[in-house]
Order: structure tokens, then C-alpha cells, then sequence
């Protein structure tokens, strides 16, 4: 059987490496837009602060490993425009040569990932006004800040926001962050997101909010921010609004798409039309607490997902189980998790809910009275279901985090948190772990 994998990276990688694991005597054929495959994009911004060394060490195999030593014939440069669903065949360019190129398959993985939104603003294109979501992204970044660039500006609060800002402020620039919105990290309740803007002014980031950039100033590069209140002096730009599902090359196929223009699929990463799957950024994921689609781009779910599609390519059937919104940064001194829904999605879902919010340590208090940690757990009125958590803290944050999001995922109640076993010594708990500790106050 013949399969051929649009995207190089987690999800599609994920899938030909199940494919080739787990049969024999096929060919696959993976599409590439660009020159590299299977690497970290999390670390880019890392690699900004020289945290990590090089881009290179972000890759976790090149096309030549795939090709020498797993048989997968990868061809990177290779974009493709077109899908004939009818004929299984898609059609491209070959951006090494400029020649047009063809390729059959019997069965296609779509797995083309998301692109960071550039909204169409004035002086987008101006030198100095970049975003960040490959390696080539970041080369160009670092090639830029390595001549005297003093101020600069993130448009933008989410998390590459965030993550750039201290890595800018690591090399020692000022930054500015513009967000339309009223706090960074939208994605946590403003209480516990006031915490975050205290950390960034901490660490003298200046923060503007309630402002939308109008336009990008300058002759050839960057000079300055404008926005709906003012004017501001920089010579670097990062635009880190979000991002979008490469799906628009898939208009008039028939496939079906659904939340943020992603592709919908359900549990074996199947799409509308037979033969063809999609996972990654491109597609939806399953949201066990809103039981139904969503669209969270993370490689966590891509690599997930890419497994997932792989085996079911080889009919070897196997459900995506979904996620619970499980997310962490790091961000200057403080770690900030999430995981289920937060109180605007649970308004949203129509969902009713209570709220416990509590401080504590992440170690036993006569051990380390330092590091306070603050908890806010959410849970159903009625079935008492926990469906979700925030914590902020600089320690013990991601421990926390991960019981909570298992917790999630199989559905505790906020009762039931307290009969946990979870591991105490003072030096990394008190008896009543923090989680126990919220839960025992629920009402």
C-alpha cells in the first residue's frame, strides 16, 4: 500500500515512524514545505536566550535519517496545492527546481500544522517584524538581534508572548508587550493573571493593554509601534497573535473542516472522505470536558494524534482519547500551569460550577515558609466532577499540574482528590498535598 504524508514534522513523522514500526512492504512517501523535519518547536524560544545552544539541537531527525535508515522517502521543498480526493492523487511545486510534480497514494495523511497569524497591518513587512514558528524563523531572528537592536516590541500575551519576552529580556533588550485584551495569558482567570503582569513589571517589561497596533513605521525597517493610543520607539517587532490551520490549500475537496478552520476528524483521525486522515495543528482534537471538537495546537496532541493516525493507516485501530487542556510556561520566576476549563469556558459551555481558591507551599511549611503557590480548582455544582485548575508558583507547579490533569482525564470528583496517595517528605510536601488541601475546603 502506498501512503503519502503531507507535513514533516510531529504529527506527520509520528505516523510514518507507526507505519513503519508496526508493518511491512509499503511505501511512504512524506511532502514537505520546507527543509527539516521532526523538531522541537517549543524550543525556539530557548534558543533566543541561549538556553539551548543551537537550532540544530532542536532536531530530532533529519530527511536523511528517515530516508537511510527507516526507508521513508522524504521530500523536503515540496509543497503541495492541491488534493484530487476522487482520483487520489495531490498535485504541488517543487520549490527546488520550480517543476510541478504529482504523486498518487491509496491512502494520505494530512498533517501540514499552523501558521502564525500576520494580521494585515501597514509595515508588516518592514525589516525587523518577524514571528516565530520554525527554525528558519528563529536563524533569522537571531541574525537580526545581532546588530544593535535596543527596544523591543511583542504584540501579543500567549504564550510565545510570554516565553519571548523573558528571552529577549534575557539578552538584554527592553521589551514592550501590546495586547488588546486587559492581562497577559488569557487563558487563566484576570485574579490569577494579575500575578503574571506583577512578574513581567518585576522583571521590567512593560506592559500596554487595551491598545490595537494600527501599523508598523519605517523606511526599510521597523522605527516604531503604532497603535489606537500612542507611538512606540522599536527596532524589532515579534507578532505573536495566534495561529491558523494550513487548510485553505483543501477549499473544494470536500473535507469536511470545523473549529478555527481545522480539519474535523473523529477518533481514528479519519476526515469526511475515506482514505484520508489529518492530525497535528492541522486538525481538530476531541475535548473530554466539553465533549466535543476543539481546537488546542500543541505538540503534545500532535505527536498523539500522528500516532494514533499512523496505526489506523495500517488498520490497526486505535481511538484518540481526547485531551483536557493541560498546559505549562515557564515564565521569568514562576510556573504557570492550567489544565480542563477555565471559569469564562465554563460560562461559555453553560456549564455550572464552583470555584476554591487557595494559597499555600509547595513544601511543608516549617520546611519552606518560600515559594508560595496559589491554587484554584473549579468543579460541577451538581456530579462535583473537577473540571478544572490553575496554578501559579515557582516551585512544585508542574507536579501538581499532572496529578490534576490525570484527574481530569479520568474523571474524579473533587472529593475524591483527597484519597489520593501522593508522595510527602517535607522537603517536597506537606502531609495534605495543596491539591488536598483546596479540595477538602469544597463545599
Amino acid at each position: 500500500m502506498k501512503f503519502v504524508i503531507i507535513g514533516g514534522d510531529a504529527a506527520g513523522m509520528s505516523a510514518a515512524m507507526q507505519i513503519v514500526r508496526n508493518s511491512e512492504g509499503n511505501q511512504i512517501v512524506a511532502i514537505e514545505k520546507g527543509e527539516i523535519t521532526s523538531y522541537g518547536q517549543c524550543g525556539l524560544p530557548y534558543v533566543v536566550s541561549g538556553d539551548v545552544e543551537s537550532p540544530e539541537d532542536l532536531i530530532a531527525r533529519s530527511p536523511e535519517t528517515f530516508k537511510e535508515k527507516y526507508g521513508i522517502d522524504v521530500r523536503t521543498l515540496h509543497e503541495v496545492e492541491k488534493v484530487d480526493c476522487d482520483h487520489k492523487i495531490v498535485y504541488g511545486v517543487n520549490h527546488k527546481n520550480g517543476e510541478l510534480f504529482e504523486e498518487s497514494y491509496d491512502r494520505l495523511l494530512i498533517a501540514t500544522g499552523g501558521s502564525p497569524v500576520m494580521p494585515p497591518w501597514d509595515g508588516k513587512d518592514l525589516e525587523g517584524v518577524f514571528t516565530l514558528k520554525t527554525i528558519p524563523d528563529v536563524k533569522e531572528i537571531l541574525a537580526d538581534i545581532s546588530d544593535p537592536v535596543h527596544n523591543v516590541t511583542i504584540v501579543g500575551g500567549g504564550y510565545i508572548g510570554l516565553e519571548m519576552a523573558e528571552s529577549m529580556r534575557a539578552i538584554g533588550k527592553n521589551v514592550r508587550i501590546i495586547d488588546r485584551g486587559q492581562q497577559l495569558a488569557k487563558i487563566f482567570d484576570e485574579d490569577m493573571a494579575e500575578m503574571i503582569n506583577e512578574e513581567a513589571e518585576r522583571n521590567e517589561v512593560t506592559l500596554n493593554f487595551g491598545e490595537s497596533v494600527k501599523e508598523f513605521s519605517g523606511e526599510t525597517r521597523v522605527e516604531s509601534v503604532v497603535t489606537d493610543h500612542g507611538e512606540y520607539e522599536s527596532d524589532f517587532v515579534l507578532v505573536a497573535v495566534g495561529v491558523t490551520p494550513n487548510t485553505s490549500f483543501l477549499e473544494g475537496t470536500g473535507i469536511a473542516k470545523g473549529v478555527a478552520d481545522a480539519i474535523e476528524v473523529n477518533g481514528f483521525m479519519e476526515t469526511s472522505i475515506m482514505d484520508i486522515y489529518a492530525a497535528g495543528d492541522c486538525a481538530t482534537q476531541f475535548h473530554r470536558i466539553k465533549q466535543k471538537s476543539d481546537y488546542v495546537p500543541l505538540g503534545t496532541h500532535a505527536n498523539k494524534q500522528g500516532q494514533v493516525a499512523g496505526l489506523n493507516m495500517i488498520n490497526q485501530r486505535k481511538v484518540f482519547q481526547g485531551i483536557v487542556g493541560t498546559s505549562i510556561i515557564k515564565f521569568f520566576g514562576l510556573t504557570l500551569g492550567r489544565t480542563g476549563l477555565s471559569s469564562k469556558e465554563l460560562k461559555q459551555e453553560h456549564i455550572p460550577f464552583r470555584t476554591i481558591k487557595t494559597g499555600s507551599t509547595h513544601a511543608a511549611g516549617y520546611y519552606s515558609k518560600e515559594d508560595p503557590m496559589t491554587l484554584k480548582l473549579f468543579y460541577h455544582e451538581e456530579s462535583r466532577k473537577l473540571l478544572g485548575a490553575q496554578i501559579i508558583g515557582k516551585q512544585g507547579v508542574d507536579k501538581r499540574l499532572d496529578v490534576l490533569g490525570t484527574a481530569l482525564y479520568n474523571e474524579m470528583t473533587i472529593d475524591e482528590l483527597t484519597d489520593l496517595d501522593l508522595a510527602y517528605a517535607p522537603p517536597y510536601n506537606s502531609v495534605w498535598d495543596p491539591i488536598q488541601q483546596a479540595a477538602r475546603k469544597a463545599k
